[in-house]
């Protein structure tokens, strides 16, 4: 049999009798190179090759910030004052949802704690308030995407560190695009607020509105250090991940003081758990895609695409293509590790600049996260507003078309994406 058939057949055949990504990786991976009769070293170097990566070490930092915030008042502070400037306009605990999300995401980079943390508060609020279920779910699922988009983002940081892009460039690739996502989510919510009479909560006065502003401020800094430090040239994104956590944790245990010390060990032992189980999968991907490499298949894919066709649009049309369907069942951090090379090769068969191409895969990637099977953000929020996932993913339907325009727009406009990085990093396209 063809080892690349091989590799690719088993590993879908795994998928889809649920054995968890990681082994199947890794089972699929060893039937190739038992094939091919490869060295069973190469198991083994391929994976410390693939995690020992600097950048890398930003993702259990923001990890532990994501619980931090939830657990020490940051998120409550967070929604206040997201209530504050736009919970008066028609259909306002929606857009308490989104902007808080936007907020979230400049802290998190995790997709999944914001649905988990915004959700668990929102949906119940938001179904007491007269909301539909099925509009509910799927706002919070599709807001919680901006946690990988809007800057620090872990799939951006495991690109940057897996593609050898500036992770910081692609930091700065991802604000316009995840403010841009935001608004259509805030103007769909107006509309439907509109026609299905959704209520705006009782407008808040200016001194309340400046006042809560004030209380959150502090953790609305975290971002704005992040980038800053990254783009002045202070600190690396790992280093910039390990002072946002340090700000962290004065925040919720010496300002705020509210969650005991003693939490610190647990949520730390908590975050090296979660890093450990993402880690494994990560090492076990980076030898299907050295397999996949050494396979010569980004060559052929190149080429194949080329004879379809080789112009830019007709390029990035199949990438995204691609993209949207691997994205249904494989998390963005597999199918980055996997089909890196592949993309790469696309990339520069059709001459696209290395971090614009970044940018518009995690973009997609990141709708994959409410688009079943897979959909993380789509199956928590669907558990916590008890309903069935068929139901919530057609109500999403709206929400994903607006968010695939606007990429849509980043890929005829790419400058739109690119002018901030290119004016604040202009060192990354040298």
């Amino acid at each position: 049999m063809d080892p690349l058939l091989l590799l690719m057949g088993s590993f879908f055949i795994l998928i889809a009798i649920r054995v968890p990504v990681a082994f199947a990786l890794a089972i699929s991976s060893l039937a190739v190179i038992l094939q091919l009769e490869l060295p069973f070293m190469t198991v083994v170097n391929q994976m410390f090759t693939g995690i020992d990566s600097f950048p890398l070490l930003a993702v259990p930092f923001f990890l532990i910030l994501g619980r931090l915030m939830n657990d020490g008042g940051i998120t409550e502070r967070l929604l206040n004052v997201s209530n504050a400037w736009v919970g008066h306009i028609k259909g306002g605990l929606g857009h308490v949802n989104v902007l808080v999300s936007m907020l979230f995401a400049g802290l998190s980079g995790s997709s999944a704690a914001d649905t988990a943390g915004v959700g668990g508060m929102l949906i119940p609020a938001m179904l007491k308030s007269g909301f539909d279920k099925d509009f509910t779910v799927a706002i919070t699922a599709c807001s919680s995407v901006l946690g990988v988009i809007i800057p620090p983002s872990i799939m951006m940081v495991l690109y940057g560190a897996m593609g050898q892009v500036s992770v910081g460039a692609l930091f700065l690739s991802g604000v316009v695009p995840g403010i841009l996502i935001g608004f259509t989510q805030m103007g769909y919510t107006y509309y439907l607020s509109k026609k299905r009479d959704y209520p705006a909560l009782p407008r808040m006065p200016f001194k309340d509105k400046v006042t809560t502003t004030l209380k959150a401020i502090p953790p609305l800094t975290i971002p704005l250090i992040i980038l800053g430090g990254i783009t002045a040239g202070v600190f690396t994104a790992t280093e910039a991940a390990a002072v946002a956590l340090l700000i962290g944790i004065i925040l919720v245990y010496i300002v705020y003081r509210e969650s005991p010390m003693k939490e610190i060990p647990s949520i730390f032992g908590e975050g090296v758990v979660m890093y450990s189980l993402s880690i494994f999968a990560v090492a076990t991907a980076c030898v299907m895609g050295w397999l996949i490499a050494y396979l010569d298949a980004p060559a052929m894919i190149a080429n194949y695409m080329l004879g379809i066709t080789t112009s830019y649009y007709g390029i990035y049309t199949l990438l995204v293509i691609f993209l949207l369907i691997i994205g249904t069942f494989l998390s963005p951090v597999a199918s980055i590790i996997i089909f890196l090379p592949i993309i790469q090769g696309m990339g520069n068969a059709a001459g696209i600049n290395p971090i614009h191409l970044g940018i518009i895969v995690c973009l997609t990637l990141a709708l994959g996260q409410v688009t079943p099977p897979y959909g993380i953000c789509l199956l928590i929020a669907c558990q916590i507003g008890e309903i069935s996932v068929p139901r919530a993913f057609m109500a999403t339907v709206p929400i994903l078309l607006l968010a695939l325009g606007v990429i849509i727009l980043g890929i005829i406009f790419p400058d739109l994406f690119l002018f901030l990085p290119k004016m604040l990093m202009p060192s990354a396209f040298m």
